[in-house]
Order: structure tokens, then C-alpha cells, then sequence
């Protein structure tokens, strides 16, 4: 659409105020909105940076659907407009999708400007595998979804990646450990970046019993290796490798992704998976 505007997908430091990187900080000058998920501390971050009189909107889960077609009538306008998250990346378990979708819609351009991610910067120091990863999100609240959750990723090979409030990590953990084993190796990440940073590293049961009763303090980021070898094989008929392709698919996987990983489960043809899955 010709004259429409531009969505800036600003990723903003964790903690360490020096991680903003200088092209997002002259990406928040130059907006003339921001639009983020905690207007307080998106003011003082623009505060820091001079940029302290800037018009900023408030866009969380319960008005995101009504602030995202409020942008793309100021982005079809040809308005030049920001996103940002509390902290981190936004649309990584933060608002944001429903806003880049109708930016989309009304053919503006978006431009993401990355930085800090408190599940790279986890990956970076956990000392697990990084060469093939799942990111789940936060896992359900309640103990019968989150360990079906797990079940579905139990005999993957990756390495698992999820959020958790610290007042469910120790009940999180305990389930990671019942559904996967006792023995993965895991780390709990806290504070990332800032002063208080904590990186733990311990078997699932480890760190279980650690958190049991000792609530970690702020937020928590969990790495957990992925399925050994000696688990990675497993004869599942078809019935089966279609359940488990569409638990993968919603979590966000393409259909040649999750045949990818249910061919290493299964040591079946890629192609064959493939065709099986697709074909529903």
C-alpha cells in the first residue's frame, strides 16, 4: 500500500541498560509512537535515551486485539511507529503477534531491530546443546497440561527451552523431572543480565530438589537437554506419529520440521514421515 508506515520490532535489554543497542535506541528517537507492553518502564527506558516526551501507548494480552487495529490505521497513514516488550524481544511469549499481523494486513512494512532474548542469552550459558533447540513458551499453569506438554517433547533430541514464574518453577521442575528423567541435565537461569544474574546447573532432579521449597527469585528462564541417543528411537505406528506431528505442529513447528524430528525419533524415511503427516 502505497505511503503506508513502518513497524519498528524493537528488542530492549532485560536488565543491563547497556545492552539497547544504538540502532534501537535512534530506531525509539526517530518513532512518533511506541507502543509497549509496560508503559512505565517503556518511559523511563525512553527517559535514558532523551526521548522522554514521546508519545507511548499502552499493549498488553487484554487490549492487544483493540491497540492493533488502533497501529494499523496510524501505519496505513504512513505513521512511523515502535514496539517494544517490557523487556527483551517482543512477540517471545510478549505481546505483539496480533500488532505485526495487522501491520502486515495493511501492507506496511515491518523491520524487526534485535537484541536481548532471555532465551538466547540462557542458551549462551546453560552449557547444553545449542545447535537444535525448542523454545515452549511458559508451560500451563495446571500439573495435567503441563506434563502433557512434556510428554510431547519427552523423546525429542532437542534441547528445551522455557519460561516460568518463580512461583511455579519448583512444581515445574518436579514435573520436568517425572516426565523426562530424573538424570537430564538442566539449568535454571534467573536474572538475567542483571546484578543479581544466577545460572544453576544440575540434573533435572537436581534442581527439583533444590526448588522444592526455595522459591528462585525473579525471572526464570529453564534449559533442559534434549532426549539421550539411547532414547531417540522409538516404533510408533501411524496412528501414533500422527498424534505426535500435531502436538509438534501446535506448538509452532511446520510440517517438514516435525517430520525432520519424528524421522530422528523413529528411524523412518524423512520423506515417508513427511507424506504420512501431510496428508492428515
Amino acid at each position: 500500500m502505497k505511503g503506508a508506515g513502518t513497524l519498528f520490532v524493537v528488542a530492549t535489554p532485560l536488565g543491563d541498560r547497556s545492552d539497547l543497542s544504538a540502532r534501537a535506541a535512534e530506531t525509539l528517537r526517530a518513532a512518533e509512537l511506541v507502543v509497549a507492553e509496560d508503559t512505565r518502564s517503556a518511559r523511563r527506558l525512553l527517559a535514558e535515551i532523551g526521548a522522554g516526551d514521546k508519545p507511548v501507548v499502552s499493549c498488553f494480552d487484554a487490549n492487544e486485539a483493540a491497540r492493533a487495529a488502533e497501529v494499523a490505521a496510524r501505519l496505513t497513514a504512513g505513521a512511523q511507529v515502535a514496539l517494544i516488550s517490557e523487556a527483551g524481544t517482543p512477540l517471545v511469549s510478549d505481546p505483539g503477534y496480533r500488532v505485526v499481523t495487522a501491520a502486515i494486513s495493511v501492507g506496511a512494512r515491518v523491520v524487526p531491530v534485535p537484541g536481548p532474548s532471555a532465551v538466547l542469552a540462557a542458551l549462551m550459558a546453560a552449557g547444553l546443546p545449542t545447535d537444535r533447540f525448542l523454545f515452549l513458551g511458559f508451560p500451563p499453569r495446571k500439573p495435567g497440561p503441563r506434563r502433557r506438554l512434556f510428554e510431547s517433547a519427552r523423546a525429542l533430541p532437542f534441547t528445551l527451552v522455557l519460561y516460568e514464574s518463580p512461583l511455579r518453577a519448583g512444581a515445574t521442575l518436579a514435573d520436568l523431572a517425572a516426565v523426562l528423567g530424573d538424570g537430564r541435565p538442566a539449568c535454571l537461569a534467573r536474572e538475567l543480565t542483571k546484578p543479581h544474574e544466577e545460572l544453576v546447573r544440575d540434573t533435572l532432579a537436581g534442581l527439583a530438589a533444590r526448588y522444592a521449597d526455595d522459591r528462585p527469585l525473579g525471572e526464570v528462564t529453564l534449559v533442559v537437554g534434549g532426549a539421550p541417543a539411547s532414547a531417540a528411537a522409538e516404533d510408533l505406528d501411524d496412528d501414533e506419529i500422527r498424534a505426535r506431528a500435531a502436538d509438534l505442529t501446535a506448538q509452532g513447528q511446520s510440517t517438514g520440521d516435525a517430520a525432520r524430528a519424528l524421522a530422528e525419533l523413529t528411524g523412518r524415511p524423512r520423506r515417508e514421515i513427511y507424506n504420512l503427516i501431510s496428508r492428515g
